[in-house]
């Protein structure tokens, strides 16, 4: 196929990859060094499907720059400190965990794992849709960050709609707890530090699955910008272990989510 004309260039989406589309797989021939030097400029713009595109697409361009003699230093450092991509100063924390993980292993057994990815899939797609970055995930949890705290929000609601929307195997229920907090922690070259990020761990981890959690830190980022349709509900002051003062939690509420749930989990009322 003969390359395209400056013309059909133009008319691709801003947000498609010149070079390379969001499943990391070729889309227009890397035929001469000024197309590598342009897709490593715009490698970190591309909103990538999930991990697995990106390290596949990382992996041809990086053959590419082999192959015209380009030592892309600048771009392979970027991708082995991705702390530097990471948002600083106020920020807000999303953290996500599945419930009743050790129950879903026992009955699906070789399918958990791939129920896993679909659902980390799923988180993924709703956090780069919102704007927000992952900062770490491990076993059945994933953290992201958020410039904006309307931002988190949207993608937490999307990640609980996706959720109930989905077709999990064997007909089962599959949830997870969310929870948001914000604050101001330190960015170091092992991520964040810094009693917030303690909290908003506490925080996703006393909710239930289906629930979304938010400290009165995000509620007072969110309260003049709530969707359509969206409340927030008081859940009371909370104590936890290691926090210095108690947590005023929120949970958020609309029509299409679930409504009842226990008290928070890992929590003393705050006397």
């Amino acid at each position: 196929m003969p390359p395209l004309g400056a013309k059909e260039r133009a008319k691709l989406p801003d947000s498609a990859f010149a070079y390379i589309d969001s499943r990391g797989r070729r889309r227009l021939p890397i035929n001469d060094a000024a197309h590598v030097r342009n897709a490593l400029a715009r490698f970190n713009q591309v909103a990538f499907e999930d991990e697995g595109a990106r390290d596949q697409a990382r992996t041809r361009l990086l053959r590419a720059a082999m192959k015209h003699g380009i030592m892309p230093i600048g771009f392979v450092s970027a991708q082995l400190q991705p702390q530097r991509k990471l948002p600083k100063g106020h920020v807000t924390f999303l953290l996500t965990d599945l419930e009743g993980s050790t129950e879903l292993l026992g009955r699906l057994d070789d399918r958990y794992g791939p129920l896993i990815a679909d659902v980390r899939r799923l988180v993924r797609a709703a956090v780069r849709s919102a704007g927000g970055r992952e900062v770490d995930a491990r076993a059945d949890d994933l953290f992201a960050v958020f410039e904006r705290a309307p931002a988190a929000l949207e993608a937490a609601l999307a990640i609980q709609r996706a959720m109930r929307a989905g077709a999990w195997p064997g007909g089962g229920d599959v949830r997870l707890r969310i929870g948001l907090h914000r604050g101001r922690p330190a960015l170091t070259d092992t991520g964040y530090v810094g009693l917030s990020v303690h909290a908003a761990a506490r925080i996703c981890f006393a909710g239930h699955g289906g629930q979304i959690v938010l400290s009165s830190a995000v509620r007072a980022a969110v309260t003049e910008s709530l969707p359509q349709g969206v409340g927030l509900q008081s859940l009371g002051a909370w104590r936890f272990h290691g926090l210095p003062q108690p947590v005023d939690l929120f949970q958020v509420t609309a029509a299409d989510l679930i409504a009842d749930f226990p008290p928070p989990r890992s929590a003393d009322p705050a006397k």
